[in-house]
């Protein structure tokens, strides 16, 4: 069977992606792995000894950032429900987040001790349909938040892809229910015609 004409169109343009082409380069295993560094170059939330849980981490790009700038004093702890090759200095649990299994391992990793960064750069397979993509979308986003809740230290950040559109202005209020500091931000190596933005929470404040 042949390919489609917006298959065909979209592998044309992954190929010819300059940030693709650097990914490789480099080897990160994906182009996301730029976004993570533009996000954290202007906002300074991963450093040298942090401790954090990266969600929905397949293929790694994220862990690879994240395991580099908080170094071997740090943690990275990469949660996915798909497989994942192994990365140096990550701590990897293959599962869903929303199973007792999953939360169990992640606790046993991070102790009572928490984590100061959690990041979830998860997107649901795309229908085309938006009504069900953004659906889909902030469902995941909510889980990402509720694992946060769970995880972050007093003070810790929070990193969540989203797409603008129902459910975001009510996220925004939760986010600032719980934090000092909320902040919209789109890296450049965001594909143009993408809708996903991120949101940056900082300043956790926690109620426990």
């Amino acid at each position: 069977m042949g390919r489609t004409k917006s298959s065909s169109r979209w592998l044309q343009e992954h190929v010819n992606d300059p940030y693709v082409i650097k990914a490789q380069q480099v080897g990160y295993r994906s182009r996301a792995a730029f976004k993570l560094l533009e996000i954290n170059q202007k906002h300074h939330l991963l450093r040298p000894g942090l401790r954090v849980v990266d969600l929905g981490a397949a293929p790694g790009g994220w862990s690879q950032v994240a395991a580099k700038l908080v170094g071997e004093k740090g943690l990275v702890v990469a949660l996915d429900i798909l497989e994942m090759p192994p990365l140096p200095n990550v701590h990897f649990i293959q599962g869903d987040m929303r199973e007792e299994d999953s939360l169990i391992c992640l606790k046993d990793i991070i102790g009572e001790a928490g984590v100061d960064v959690v990041l979830s750069d998860m997107a649901p397979n795309i229908s085309g349909i938006n009504t069900v993509d953004q659906a889909r979308t902030m469902y995941l986003a909510e889980m990402a938040l509720e694992m946060a809740f769970i995880s972050l230290r007093k003070g810790g950040c929070f990193l969540v892809k989203v797409f603008q559109g129902a459910g975001f202005d009510e996220l925004i209020r939760t986010l600032r229910q719980h934090f000092g500091k909320v902040l919209v931000v789109k890296p450049q190596a965001s594909r143009s015609r993408s809708r996903e933005i991120y949101l940056l929470a900082k300043e956790f404040i926690n109620n426990n």
